[in-house]
């Protein structure tokens, strides 16, 4: 199931058997409207659902804007019979509000983590690819409702950040410093926050926090100053959760307790060091993609993300603008229709690539040039070409085909792929999101009021799952696709998760 399995998540009756919400301290979530049987029965997630809120000290406050439509309420605004007070302080208005890890860890993603050759191409994919989150993210958008309401955003990132956002009233800024050691500027589940190559050092202009203490022991073993200060950026977090039969481990063998807290800091790009003892390499995974209905669409966008590491590894290619700038791109991503009527920064020459270094010296490479001009583009233009503006991703991906010796089934297969990705991006083909907008504006339940009946959510969901399993076509999403299986190669692995 898709991102859409979110629509009527938290509304009265939207479990079976029913069970209702009990708000109260003892329990894992304390939420108006998730009742904790709901929540995924390994303890992993009820114990990260408890944990989360008790070191934030109150509930997780997610406000997602209300799509206005001709009927919709202004302002909108909603009353919580059962509220002791803190929604009433944390609901905005305007927005749809939601109050539990579970709206957000409850939604899908499409991940992706690639294999490098090694370190250094494992730092320059990571920062490269950094830079596509936001685009990608854009044209996978499949997120518009929740709790039963018509938002106005497409994607769900910013409200799986905000379901897990674990900091204080003090690490948010909300007051003076005095038991917590830092002023952290994002939820533990966002973009990245500093590059990791020498080529993106210079466009690390955002406040990077980091734990002083862990940044020395690293540089003082002979971590290059990047690296370090990456990973003394994720020690300013607080493990989350911990199995007891891991609290004893041989650190100098096992990795159980980096990845512990590795795995908690959930951003739109990791960064994989090979396990101790272990054959597996440097990887890379690219985390920002919502999936889609059929094994068609999500097949695309892995294979599309496959594709274009080989060509940015290939060709030697420069996609980096500042991390300011890639933060700014996240938030244009997520509105409604951002695929059609977004621009994003985005880099104009991408040829003269900054040439990587045998081994990073402290993060320094005096071959790097000064970077190139970046400007304002249209997804269009980013994915399928401008004249005088951008050659077009697309483009790029068949002069690479065309150089490669792929026999004419696989050619196939892939042309197909690439066709769904450049008709998403023209606008020809709707994204899931603009679909779902448009089923439920055209049906007869619909009151043009932003609500979505039960009736509405299971007509549609019936029908996503008839396009799902193939009984029923839809070709103003899908097109008309040559039937094809994904070919996985030995230089990624893709899956599938939900965290609810």
């Amino acid at each position: 199931m898709c991102s859409n399995g979110e629509t009527r998540l938290g509304c009265p009756g939207f479990t079976q058997p029913e069970y209702k919400p009990t708000p109260v301290e003892r329990g894992v979530s304390k939420s108006l409207f998730f009742p904790d049987e709901a929540i995924n029965r390994h303890p992993r997630f009820s114990t990260l659902t408890r944990n989360i809120r008790h070191r934030r000290g109150e509930k997780v406050v997610i406000n997602v804007p209300i799509y206005k439509d001709r009927n919709t309420p202004s302002p909108f605004v909603e009353t919580f019979p059962e509220d002791d007070g803190e929604a009433a302080r944390a609901a905005l208005p305007d927005h749809i509000y939601m109050d539990a890890m579970d709206f957000g860890m409850g939604n899908c993603c499409l991940q992706v983590a690639f294999q490098a050759c090694s370190i250094n191409e494992a730092r320059y994919l990571y920062d490269q690819l950094a830079t596509f989150c936001p685009i990608v993210m854009s044209l996978s958008a499949a997120s518009p409702f929740y709790r039963g309401f018509v938002s106005d955003n497409d994607c769900c990132w910013g409200v799986i950040s905000a379901s897990v956002d674990d900091r204080t009233q003090e690490e948010r800024g909300l007051e003076p410093l005095k038991n917590n050691k830092f002023r952290i500027n994002k939820s533990r589940y966002d973009s990245i926050d500093s590059y990791l190559s020498c080529c993106g050092e210079k466009y690390n202009d955002i406040e990077l926090i980091i734990d002083e203490d862990i940044n020395k022991q690293l540089l003082d073993a002979g971590i290059d100053k990047l690296l370090a200060q990456h990973i003394a950026h994720l020690f300013i977090r607080d493990p989350l959760s911990l199995f007891q039969e891991k609290i004893h481990v041989d650190d100098e063998n096992e990795s159980d307790h980096f990845e512990n807290l590795q795995s908690t800091n959930w951003q739109t790009m990791r960064f994989k060091p090979p396990p101790p003892n272990s054959d597996i390499g440097w990887r890379v995974e690219f985390r920002p993609m919502e999936v889609q209905l059929t094994d068609f669409e999500n097949s695309a966008y892995v294979v599309f993300i496959v594709l274009l590491t080989r060509v940015i590894s290939s060709y030697k290619l420069d996609f980096l603008v500042p991390l300011s700038k890639v933060d700014k791109n996240m938030k244009v991503a997520q509105k409604r229709n951002a695929v059609q009527e977004g621009m994003f920064y985005f880099r104009k020459d991408v040829f003269k690539g900054c040439n990587q270094p045998t081994t990073a010296q402290n993060g320094v490479n005096s071959d790097c040039n000064d970077g190139e001009e970046f400007t304002l583009m249209s997804i269009d233009t980013i994915i399928n070409g401008k004249e005088g503006v951008f050659q077009g991703l697309i483009p790029m991906l068949n002069s690479y085909l065309e150089n490669m010796e792929v026999d004419v089934d696989t050619r196939c297969t892939i042309l197909n792929y690439l066709k769904l990705i450049k008709k998403r991006a023209s606008g020809e083909l709707m994204t899931m999101a603009k679909w779902m907008r448009e089923f439920v504006a055209k049906h007869p339940q619909y009151k043009q009021d932003s609500v979505i009946t039960d009736k509405i959510n299971y007509e549609l969901l019936h029908k996503c799952d008839r396009i799902a399993k193939g009984e029923e076509k839809c070709p103003e999403l899908i097109g008309e696709p040559v039937n094809g299986k994904m070919k996985p190669t030995q230089k990624m692995y893709c899956h599938m998760r939900t965290f609810a």
